[in-house]
């Protein structure tokens, strides 16, 4: 019985990693939905969810970062938010499954 997948990949165009992800799931023939996270960002809800799968692992931009460590956590979530630029990517969402980056290993056993 074949796995069915519900991929996101929100990326940035300029990323080599997001059309990395891209490629990944294209060569596998896996449908997916790509959200440019500087246009369109991310919710909330689509937020708390790739969190919980995967932690806090998602900021890259160091400055930005020294500044959102000293505010409150329900604020730290809203200036991430504001800022999609912030974000490391792609996060790749399959579910209630995550990655943040490159994961091919992970993305395989999603398969």
């Amino acid at each position: 019985m074949e796995k069915v997948m519900n991929i996101q990949i929100f990326g940035k165009s300029k990323c080599f990693d997001t059309k990395k992800a891209e490629r990944y799931f294209k060569e596998r023939k896996i449908k997916y939905q790509l959200i440019n996270m500087t246009e369109k960002g991310m919710s909330k809800g689509e937020y708390n969810s790739v969190k919980q799968a995967v932690g806090d692992e998602k900021a890259k931009d160091k400055d930005a970062l020294m500044l959102i460590k000293y505010l409150a956590d329900e604020a730290k979530e809203d200036k991430m938010l504001e800022n999609p630029q912030l974000f490391k990517t792609p996060i790749v969402r399959n579910g209630r499954q995550a990655t943040v980056g490159y994961k091919p290993e992970v993305w395989k056993t999603w398969e």
